[in-house]
């Protein structure tokens, strides 16, 4: 087979030969969308900060993921696959460090030390092999970062002190089902992947929604 074959969907040559998991990327769009109609509201909100550019970038991000994700799972190349997973890290990078200082106010050096911290987090689970989760555990250092921060964020009692507590679990339902994808492909011909695609939307919509609300101005972001 050509195309790079690592969902239980994918079991033919062609561009629709993964339907379900192509379309359910309309979850990305979706959320995009919906974030744009949050950023419109911001924006129009009396006396409120104005739309930064940092909010305008994850949102950004949102769309890339699931244009890059619908790409990889009906063209299913190498080239795309790296787009999917690429557009996927930069935005656990962006949304890491814009979190860590516009909204928890930490300073550069913090900052700096946690993007290091997520690097090698990532790198040392990336290196683990696929078989291990069906290659979920590439994702672990998100869950634990957002985890993290959600500890944080109700602690500081941020607007909606809860979001990033139920952006968690959403992202250990979605990896639950990543993860099942393999195993259950034998009862169930298109796997679980679509899912993962459907709760990845509704978790990106919530992490930027969090960041939307509760973003400070740049100039009040503390020295190092």
């Amino acid at each position: 087979m050509n195309a790079i074959d690592l969902y239980c969907e994918r079991s033919a040559i062609g561009f629709w030969a993964e339907p379900v998991n192509a379309l359910s990327n309309l979850s990305f769009l979706c959320a995009g969308l919906a974030l744009l109609v949050l950023l419109r509201r911001r924006g129009e909100g009396a006396g409120g900060p104005p739309v930064s550019v940092a909010a305008i970038l994850l949102t950004a991000l949102v769309f890339a993921i699931g244009v890059a994700s619908f790409l990889f799972h009906t063209f299913s190349t190498r080239l795309t696959m790296l787009a999917d997973v690429g557009s996927i890290f930069v935005y656990e990078l962006a949304f890491v460090a814009l979190y860590a200082r516009r909204v928890a106010g930490f300073g550069s050096a913090t900052v700096g030390s946690l993007l290091l911290a997520f690097l090698l987090l990532s790198f040392a689970f990336v290196a683990l092999p696929r078989e291990w989760l069906n290659g979920s555990l590439g994702y672990v250092p998100a869950l634990l970062f957002i985890a993290a921060f959600a500890v944080h964020h109700r602690a500081q009692r941020r607007r909606e002190p809860l979001i990033l507590h139920l952006s968690a679990f959403v992202l250990l339902l979605a990896l639950l089902f990543r993860t099942l994808d393999a195993p259950l492909c034998p009862y169930w011909p298109i796997g679980t992947h679509f899912l993962w695609h459907l709760l990845d939307g509704l978790l990106l919509y919530l992490t930027t929604r969090a960041y939307v609300l509760n973003e400070a101005p740049a100039r009040s972001s503390p020295p190092n």
